[in-house]
């Protein structure tokens, strides 16, 4: 049997009554979501009650993801399940930071509530979207974003690149995807979030983290912007995440060459397996966001049925 590693959901994943019934079940998870709501009110009724088009702003969106990210670590700790590595795709990764210790789990919600207001703050400053470009190799894909003029910024499987950029240019992604044999689909997103243009939420990001006491990790925490764990210059990575493109492909693939073979996502939807599960066929991965996803964690784990 080879290492567990949890990997952590991003932006995107949300919905309604996302992380209810692990409240209700988990003490450790419900001690998560107190300390979300003690620090930014209203986070509970939001992930529990929330509408769709209240969950897709990014002021609550990033608070309130992380609460349920962090919530299905702390549940899957209390059932025994001792991880050796993690990783979060953008903002996922902020979760890895308390979960792996660099940051408190305070101090880690109070930056993801800090970064979703400099990002919306930069998606209205600068306008932009982003876009899915499907069915070509990555450096196809890059050659299309280049013609489009716009950016490569999530390399999530093969096959699959997302771009950002200006509106404009980001739809005019289409029509060269098709030229190369691909397709461009756009994502309802609120802005082009990894690109240059979310450079000053980085800069506030880098100020805020000033305040702050990081520590080294319990354990590898695996960076989006170099697919390599954090070591020296952690408050750097996590300021130049915002505006830097996501290396989530090459991350995974690291992780597998470093001896993790099960990679368990926690937070909503099993956005995070279905990429993993494409970029490599060898490892296991599943999700828990609920008791019955947990339990069913535990008992594979305990069965050693994923190796």
């Amino acid at each position: 049997m080879g290492w567990i590693a949890v990997v952590f959901a991003g932006q995107g994943a949300q919905h309604t009554g996302m992380g209810k019934e692990l409240y209700d079940a988990s003490p450790a998870a419900r001690s998560v979501f107190k300390m979300a709501e003690r620090i930014r009110p209203g986070t509970l009724r939001q992930c529990f009650d929330g509408t769709k088009r209240e969950l897709s702003e990014t002021v609550n969106t990033q608070p309130c993801v992380f609460a349920v990210d962090l919530a299905c670590a702390a549940a899957l700790r209390e059932a025994g399940v001792k991880a050796n590595g993690a990783a979060g795709f953008s903002l996922g990764e902020i979760a890895g930071l308390a979960f792996t210790g660099i940051l408190s789990e305070e101090d880690a919600f109070r930056l993801v509530c800090r970064r979703a207001e400099l990002m919306e703050q930069c998606s209205r400053n600068r306008p932009g979207s982003m876009a899915a470009v499907l069915g070509l190799e990555n450096e196809k894909a890059e050659d299309v974003c280049k013609k489009a003029g716009v950016w490569p910024v999530n390399y999530n499987c093969p096959g699959q690149l997302v771009a950002a950029g200006g509106t404009d240019a980001i739809s005019a992604l289409p029509g060269f995807s098709a030229e190369a044999g691909g397709k461009a689909v756009r994502l309802a997103v609120s802005g082009a979030f990894h690109s240059p243009l979310m450079s000053d939420a980085s800069e506030g990001l880098a100020k805020e983290l000033a305040q702050y006491t990081l520590r080294t990790p319990a354990m590898p925490l695996y960076s989006n912007v170099t697919a390599q764990p954090y070591g020296a210059g952690a408050a750097e990575l996590i300021a130049r995440q915002a505006k830097s493109p996501v290396l989530w492909q090459k991350t995974i693939e690291n992780m597998i060459s470093d001896g993790f073979d099960l990679f368990i996502e926690a937070g909503p939807g099993t956005t995070l397996c279905g990429l993993i599960h494409r970029i490599s066929t060898k490892v296991a991965a599943f999700g828990v966001e609920n008791p019955d996803s947990l339990e069913e964690a535990v008992r594979m784990i305990s069965e050693g049925k994923h190796a």
